[in-house]
């Protein structure tokens, strides 16, 4: 039995918030961690895992599934989140992120966890996987869809750009990249680090991609999003979803410092506070 699904925008809303929460109390259990970059793509994957996409948290291995990769691995947080929100995990197991014999590890892994579908973290490599993913949903004639979040300070990665030129080649309307683009990397802005990267859009069109701008934090407008890259056909399909880093914890929003940084428990106090607010 797959995920009971909604479109129903208050719900999603409220799976928003509570991811969030989510995420705050696992990264200041372990003292360490990336809630930032975590917070940042929480409705992308609210949109996905509690509306769009096809999964069942009873049922890892289900043939059917869509696939989702996080390649930028290190906002791993939000996705453990969102298995313990969908019933996958139990929610007192957040609390061991990073431990040693812990599952849920500061970087996805399959083979701890069999929901997770590929090990990432080394920046670059997930967009990859995720197209080798859709050519054998292609050359299996199977109607799942392949979905791949990137960082956009990860998209500096030459490996990005060989699987964007090579995706389009091969017609591969069922894999959807979304960009987190948050516009801020690990130590500066994306923009004084490589300015080169934008315009980002435009790259993306010049491989042959099917381009979609939104608010990264407008759930109906990814719905929107994910709805017109289902119907795209021919060609793959980038989400280029503007988001804030941080976003719903005041000192974390936009601030460089809190790349790699967990809140304590005062901080944790009163981020939970600001998002239930």
């Amino acid at each position: 039995m797959t995920l009971t699904q909604t479109s129903d925008l208050k719900e999603l809303k409220e799976v928003a918030r509570r991811l969030r929460v989510k995420i705050i109390e696992m990264t200041a259990a372990a003292g360490s961690g990336h809630p930032s970059t975590s917070l940042s793509s929480v409705e992308i994957v609210t949109a996905l895992h509690f509306s769009r996409m096809r999964w069942d948290p009873k049922n890892a291995g289900w043939d059917d599934r869509d696939r989702f990769i996080i390649s930028k691995g290190h906002g791993v947080p939000v996705l453990y989140a969102a298995y313990a929100q969908a019933g996958a995990i139990p929610d007192e197991e957040l609390k061991t992120l990073r431990q040693t014999g812990s599952r849920l590890q500061g970087h996805p892994d399959p083979v701890r966890l069999p929901f997770v579908e590929a090990a990432t973290g080394s920046l670059g490599q997930g967009l990859s996987i995720a197209m080798g993913l859709a050519i054998a949903a292609k050359l299996d004639k199977a109607s799942w869809r392949t979905y791949c979040l990137l960082g956009d300070g990860e998209c500096e990665e030459g490996q990005v750009w060989e699987a964007a030129m090579s995706a389009p080649r091969f017609e591969l309307d069922n894999l959807c990249a979304i960009v987190d683009f948050n516009k801020i990397q690990q130590t500066s802005s994306v923009e004084e680090i490589l300015p080169t990267l934008n315009p980002l859009p435009e790259k993306w069109r010049a491989f042959s991609w099917h381009v979609i701008e939104c608010d990264g934090h407008d759930v109906q407008a990814l719905l929107d999003a994910f709805d017109e890259a289902a119907s795209t056909t021919g060609t793959p399909t980038v989400v280029i979803a503007h988001t804030v880093k941080g976003k719903g914890v005041s000192y974390m929003e936009n601030a460089n410092d809190w790349h790699g940084k967990a809140p304590n428990a005062d901080q944790a106090k009163q981020a939970i506070e600001e998002i239930l607010s």
